[in-house]
């Protein structure tokens, strides 16, 4: 279970990389020492990220923590697919894509876990193409970066897939926006003076999105009232709506910029964030 420091907290089923990690043996770590000569991996966080995140995070100067929304992070987690596999003597770099960015992974080999047969099997089961979940830190060398992991699994289960970037999507809007406002109060205000949680555009309907247009407000609503759980195409919202599809196009981008809806089966299939 990891806790944010704001109320948000998660849990994952890392197989014991999750709840502290540590390092594999052999990966570089002089530059995360503490005084006793290790830092204290137990009290780390894990924050799900996309890898667009990570190559945007922020770094002050090539000592400092990196940065997502403002906030440092530590361990992270992520899922995609592997592009390329390159296996070296010390490590496998995997190249991993997950739609919004490719970067590439180093696993660090340790020859104490080379015979243990889960770990065996689930090297066997990395293949390219396939999807894997990662978790690790983000390291940067000759100024480009990577993520140095702790465990790499392959997905069994693709809706994994889904609840990673929904979940990612949440912890960005409580870092960027603050924490969802509690039942029947006043918005929570974030760290950077806006409006917490969902800004009220799930308790008012369109009421409550005042700097929305009508065509977000009316792509809102028919998205509101539908009762699939993937959403509604462009070509159904115009129908629905009785608006012209550019029109639809408008809305849901503003929509989408605000992290109120979000693509499904395809780019052009939206559903709201909040269900």
């Amino acid at each position: 279970m990891s806790d944010y420091g704001q109320q948000y907290t998660t849990s994952y089923g890392a197989n014991g990389a999750a709840d502290g990690g540590g390092f594999i043996g052999g990966e570089p770590n002089s530059s995360q020492a503490g005084a006793g000569g290790q830092r204290g991996y137990g009290k780390d966080t894990v924050r799900p990220v996309t890898i667009k995140q990570v190559i945007d995070a922020q770094q002050p100067h090539p000592d400092a923590d990196f940065k997502v929304d403002g906030d440092a992070i530590s361990q992270i987690t992520f899922v995609g697919q592997i592009r390329s596999i390159s296996t070296q003597t010390t490590n496998i770099t995997y190249k991993v894509d997950d739609g919004t960015g490719i970067i590439e992974v180093k696993q660090w080999i340790d020859t104490d876990a080379q015979n243990d047969p889960m770990d065996m099997d689930s090297k066997s089961k990395l293949a390219e193409e396939v999807y894997c979940r990662v978790w690790g830190r983000v390291k940067a060398f000759n100024n480009k970066r990577h993520v140095g992991a702790h465990v790499i699994r392959p997905i069994a289960d693709y809706n994994e897939i889904n609840y990673h970037l929904l979940e990612a999507t949440a912890v960005h809007l409580h870092f960027s926006r603050g924490p969802p406002a509690a039942q029947g109060g006043a918005a929570q205000k974030g760290a950077n003076g806006v409006d917490g949680g969902q800004q009220g555009y799930d308790a008012g309907g369109a009421n409550g999105m005042p700097h929305m247009s009508q065509y977000a407000r009316k792509v809102y609503q028919a998205l509101k009232q539908t009762d699939s759980n993937e959403g509604l195409h462009v070509q159904m919202l115009a129908s629905t709506i009785g608006m012209p599809t550019n029109d639809v196009y408008k809305g849901a981008e503003e929509l989408l910029g605000s992290g109120i809806i979000f693509t499904t089966v395809d780019d052009n299939t939206w559903a709201l964030l909040d269900g």
